[in-house]
């Protein structure tokens, strides 16, 4: 006999509700678990072993929390900016950082260690260095933040009066996120040092926010590639202008492109709906390959330092294999490539004085920029469990591609740079769920995109229609004009939450933080096609309307629509090979679609993923 439903007040629910949302957020501390009654649990109740679930709460990304005044005068400032239209041209150009006066980030650095040092003593050591890395990391941001504020005028004169500050004309610097577990780091570490050869995946939409300074000097001493991913997205003329950026600011390293997926046939079952499959081109595979040969080539070679030595070169032998079939990796692709034989990688020693068995080639990049996606694509298959949000990887992977060379997977880390958290959140490498301060990021989107028009949203407080006055005037200066429309983040919000249909359910008004989660992921996760143009982009040939949005074609539109109006949250045909896991973060609205539903490093398991609350916006409103 199944047992009786225990009826729950309305106001506890809505409190319990509050609390998981805040503990997926990262706000607030999960409270200790209560062992429930001991019994034999069923076959068929799935649940991660206690090993696997420790290990991913190790792995879970923390990041620093907004404070409460911050989100308060971004609210405040969100009502009363007025969004410039046209957008100026200056804004679709991403600026470069790297000369700030403030210092120099970096990233943090293994310590020297050695087979004869003992566990305790290793991560010890590792702490310790790591800590000192966060403390100084965390002063030269807030130096950067402090930077950026503006010494406040008194409007009046009057000493006995408190002073007045004047309004303020722009939203405030936000912080900067970064990694800050070094769990995570140690995942990084371990993947530059088995590597022969890093492959630095970009976001060809924004590649300097994913080869900042601190990690371009963190691998200045590896041999590593850019590869600049979602090239169909960005465009020709994009990539092509920051492939010559790169080129000229990094003239030693190569620079390559893909494209990860193939569009599928349209058919009747999907309705007419877009679907893709893990492909690389041709003609990408091949400069792929030949390219990792160049590289492989050259590191057979010995450094000048050792060619100008005779002693030192009688002895120099390269640490690395020397005889690679490259036909056969050119041509391996399907279901007999992409097995992880042996498991985890574990150092040996005196494996670094004898050749590899194998040329090990590492993927290192930001959260959400394709390394999964190009493995895919490499493969010709889905080998890799693949999801739009953010961290789904959460241990380095390795994969055979050939007998010969293995791949290793590295999960995407947030790079220490000077950005806003806004440009973090649009490229999509933060998670939407962990965001708090929505406004502030729908104002810097709509700074660059004009998503009234993406959106074809309608003003929710229009101008009244003007009337002509036909009455004889002394002064022209003096007739009337029409009022032209204006826009803030709140009329955006409400715009888009009003043609939704998404209200409270308290007061039915429009609910304007799933209108902002949802804008957020849409343009995150490049169902908006937006790239910016590199430095020095010369403005006169840039369109003032668009800013750095690419309008897309008639059909394009209805595609997108098409996929808008499906209400799917699951993609089943890019998590094939994925097992059912409980999602770190649902999508929040019927348009979104997530793909993988695998439990992320940035959600906690324990905690229960669903979407904002109405009542608790209406509450935040209040």
């Amino acid at each position: 006999m199944p047992r009786a439903h225990k009826p729950t007040a309305t106001t506890k629910k809505k409190e319990d509700q509050k609390l998981r949302r805040a503990i997926k957020r990262g706000d607030v501390e999960p409270p200790p678990k209560v062992s429930k009654a001991k019994g034999k649990k069923s076959h068929l109740t799935r649940s991660l072993p206690t090993a696997d679930k420790e290990s991913s709460r190790k792995l879970q990304s923390a990041f620093v929390k907004l404070p409460a005044s911050f989100l308060q005068e971004t609210l405040a400032l969100s009502t009363s900016l007025i969004l410039p239209r046209p957008i100026p041209e200056s804004n679709s150009i991403l600026l470069d950082n790297e000369s700030d006066s403030v210092g120099v980030l970096s990233c943090p650095q293994r310590p020297p260690w050695n087979f004869q040092m003992s566990k305790k003593e290793l991560e010890k050591g590792e702490e310790s260095v790591f800590l000192k890395w966060l403390n100084k990391t965390d002063a030269l941001v807030q130096k950067w933040e402090d930077a950026a504020k503006i010494d406040v005028i008194p409007e009046n004169n009057d000493p006995e009066l408190p002073p007045s500050p004047p309004p303020a004309t722009a939203m405030p610097r936000s912080t900067t996120y970064f990694e800050r577990n070094i769990e995570v780091w140690r995942q990084l570490w371990r993947v530059t040092e088995i590597s022969q050869i890093i492959l630095v995946l970009l976001d060809s939409r924004c590649p300097l926010l994913h080869y900042p300074p601190s990690l371009s000097t963190y691998l200045s001493q590896k041999k590593h590639i850019l590869v600049l991913t979602k090239v169909d997205i960005a465009g020709p003329e994009r990539v092509a202008a920051w492939t010559s950026y790169l080129h000229a600011k990094h003239p030693t390293v190569r620079i390559i492109h893909v494209e990860s997926y193939a569009e599928r046939d349209v058919s009747a079952v999907h309705q007419g709906r877009r679907r893709h499959d893990p492909h690389l081109p041709d003609a990408f595979r091949h400069r792929f390959v030949q390219t990792l040969q160049e590289v492989h080539a050259e590191l057979l070679e010995p450094p000048e330092e050792v060619k100008s030595n005779p002693n030192r070169l009688k002895h120099w032998r390269p640490r690395i294999k020397t005889d690679i079939d490259w036909d056969a990796v050119h041509n391996a692709r399907g279901e007999k490539v992409g097995t992880a034989v042996g498991g985890a990688i574990a150092p040996v020693e005196g494996e670094e004085d004898a050749e590899p068995q194998f040329l090990s080639v590492g993927l290192v990049g930001q959260p959400n920029v394709g390394k999964s996606s190009l493995l895919n694509a490499l493969f010709g298959t889905h080998k890799v469990q693949v999801s739009k949000t953010p961290g789904k990887t959460k241990h380095f992977q390795t994969l055979f591609w050939t007998s010969e060379v293995r791949l290793v997977d590295c999960p995407g880390l947030v790079m220490p740079n000077f950005v806003p958290m806004e440009m973090q959140a649009l490229s999509g490498i933060l998670p939407i769920a962990r965001i708090s301060s929505i406004p502030s990021c729908i104002h810097f989107a709509s700074e660059r995109l004009p998503l009234e028009d993406v959106f074809h949203l309608a003003h929710p407080n229009p101008p009244l229609p003007f009337e002509e006055d036909k009455r004889t005037w002394r002064d022209p200066q003096k007739r009337p004009v029409p009022k032209s429309v204006q826009w803030t983040a709140i009329d955006v919000l409400t715009a888009y939450a009003v043609d939704k249909g998404w209200v409270t359910a308290q007061a039915g008004r429009p609910d304007i933080k799933r209108a902002g989660n949802s804008i957020l992921r849409t343009l995150a996760e490049s169902r908006v096609a937006w790239a910016f143009w590199p430095p020095e982009t010369d403005i006169t040939h840039l369109s003032p309307a668009h800013g750095v949005w690419i309008p897309r074609t008639e059909a394009d539109n209805h595609a997108h629509e098409e996929e808008e109006s499906s209400g799917e949250e699951v993609d089943a045909n890019v998590e094939l090979n994925s097992e059912p896991e409980d999602s770190d973060e649902e999508s929040d609205d019927e348009d979104a679609t997530v793909l993988g539903g695998g439990t992320g490093r940035f959600a906690m398991l324990s905690s229960a993923a669903e979407s904002p609350s109405e009542d608790e916006s209406e509450n935040d409103a209040k």
